[in-house]
């Protein structure tokens, strides 16, 4: 089961690659390969997160790990996109552009907290740091303000992870506190 969600993980990448490299058809790569990776962690985000709110119906807790660490592998191809392509290693241009535009910062602060949590899911660690892996929905909020800062504009997708945001905030706070 284990390399079978491996690989399913990996299809969006798979996607990705044949789309700008066999079809090119995108019209800035730089902005689709951000979309794209930008996209992909942040569902898989979503996905860790409502794993346990369905862990009663189908349980899978035992592959949550898999999925967040793949979520932070996109969320990491995410930065290295603007780090090599955009911003050609120019560090300088990466500390100006994380402090004149808020949503870089934002998108920065939420890699660093998913960097920790990547670290920190280790079997030996994990046990340890618990407690802070609960930032995780820290990271969705400022993933998902990030992402339509980024745009400009309210689409129905960001509406939609908004509305998905409320959706899960309800159920763990319904699952925490019995109505």
């Amino acid at each position: 089961m284990r390399v079978g969600l491996f690989i399913f993980l990996l299809l969006p990448l798979g996607y990705l690659s044949a789309e700008l490299f066999y079809f090119q058809s995108a019209i800035d790569p730089i902005k689709y390969i951000y979309t794209f990776t930008g996209v992909a962690g942040m569902v898989l985000l979503f996905v860790t997160t409502t794993i346990s709110l369905i862990k009663r119906k189908i349980n899978l807790v035992p592959y949550r790990r898999q999925i967040g660490l793949f979520a932070f592998f996109y969320a990491f191809l995410h930065l290295s996109n603007f780090i090599v392509l955009d911003a050609q290693f120019d560090m300088n241009f990466v500390i100006k552009e994380s402090l004149d535009k808020p949503f870089i910062y934002l998108g920065m602060s939420a890699f660093f907290i998913l960097l920790f949590m990547a670290v920190t899911s280790v079997p030996k660690w994990y046990a340890q740091y618990y407690s802070y892996h609960k930032a995780i929905y820290v990271v969705l909020l400022l993933v998902t303000i990030h992402f339509i800062m980024a745009q400009k504009s309210l689409s129905q997708a960001q509406y939609g992870y908004l509305f998905v945001i409320a959706i899960i905030a309800f159920f763990k706070l319904k699952q925490r506190v019995k109505f």
